[in-house]
């Protein structure tokens, strides 16, 4: 899907975007801003400062409302006023170490969040698509040396996991007791672990690579040896963007998707930190330094074949491409360089 095939479809539309002050959300408005939508961001303030929407000034691109997931009624009333024909549900609380200090949180957020996103597509007439943005977490984790495929049990080990899978759990209910004979599409799409220029948050291993490289310091990493499905941010978001627009002119598009690299960019952390260091240069070094924290898990990747099948969609960017789109956008920050710009030319060269 290039850009010409996103403004013909987006142009015009009223989205809906939650979580848009987030690392993900921030990035995916600013596709749709480009690909002409109208565009409608709901979402607390950002979760890092510094934070992608603030350095980008995205709040002055787009219809930007400060809002909680939990307050139902706010929420509603924006769905009012709004109208909007397509929604991406990305607000949550995406931290697994974070899960562990305050679970009643996290799952008021990652739960009932959507219970109430999914209330007031429910009452909204003008709602044709829509996708919940859970995680590759929420499957039943046995450290298979195989992916993980859709069909597979649902139960997230951690308190961020199990309120994915139960997020996932809502959505299926939903479907089942109120959008079977509606005109409304919805999916839910499970991502593997992003990468890219912009992401501050705390206890994510590129973020920390970044932090330690600006300033001038080695890197500390707690498990060298786990295996993830590293991509681009822009993978998952290019395919929550067809999902949507395949549904919402289809409903046999309707399902359940994971979204993850091929098998060979799924690598250990030790793996990933060694290209950080290589694509920054500088002599950057890391270090292990197990911190004994809460259990996560040591392998997991996903089968992404039904995605591959149903919209003929392969991943554009390897690891270490992930890592040098990643690596280019930081070193423009620490610049000073103008960041929507930088941006928008890694938006344009991904869409080509």
């Amino acid at each position: 899907m290039n850009m010409d095939e996103l403004t013909a479809f987006y142009r015009g539309k009223r989205v809906l975007v939650t979580g848009h002050t987030g690392f993900k959300g921030s990035w995916l408005c600013r596709i749709l801003t480009l690909a002409g939508a109208e565009v409608t961001g709901y979402s607390l303030i950002p979760p890092t400062d510094p934070s992608l929407f603030a350095i980008a000034g995205l709040e002055d691109t787009m219809d930007s409302v400060i809002g909680d997931v939990r307050d139902l009624a706010h929420l509603k009333a924006v769905f009012d006023r709004v109208k909007p024909e397509i929604v991406f549900h990305l607000a949550a609380q995406p931290i697994v170490r974070d899960s562990y200090k305050d679970p009643v949180y996290t799952y008021e957020t990652n739960v009932m969040g959507t219970v109430h996103l999914l209330e007031c597509v429910r009452l909204t007439d003008s709602v044709r698509s829509v996708l919940n943005v859970t995680t590759d977490k929420v499957y039943e984790n046995r450290e298979w040396e195989y992916g993980y495929r859709e069909c597979d049990p649902l139960d997230g080990h951690d308190p961020y996991s199990n309120s994915k899978s139960c997020s996932e759990l809502v959505t299926h209910s939903y479907i089942k007791s109120f959008f079977q004979d509606s005109p409304c599409a919805v999916s839910t799409s499970r991502a593997g672990n992003v990468i890219g220029g912009g992401d501050f948050a705390n206890d994510r291993i590129v973020p920390d690579c970044v932090r330690a490289a600006a300033g001038g310091k080695d890197i500390f990493v707690r498990n060298p040896h786990s295996t993830r499905p590293y991509q681009l941010v822009l993978e998952p978001l290019a395919v929550y963007l067809l999902i949507a627009m395949r549904q919402f002119g289809d409903r046999k598009y309707q399902g359940y998707y994971n979204v993850g690299p091929d098998d060979k960019d799924c690598v250990t952390t030790g793996t990933l930190v060694d290209m950080f260091c290589k694509a920054w240069g500088e002599g950057l070094s890391w270090t292990c330094r197990y911190d004994g924290g809460p259990h996560e898990a040591s392998f997991l990747k996903l089968d992404c074949s039904k995605i591959k099948h149903v919209f003929g969609w392969h991943p554009r960017y390897g690891v270490e491409e992930a890592i040098a789109k990643t690596v280019e956008w930081s070193r423009a920050y620490l610049e000073g360089q103008d960041m929507l710009e930088v941006m928008d030319r890694q938006i344009r060269e991904f869409f080509l």
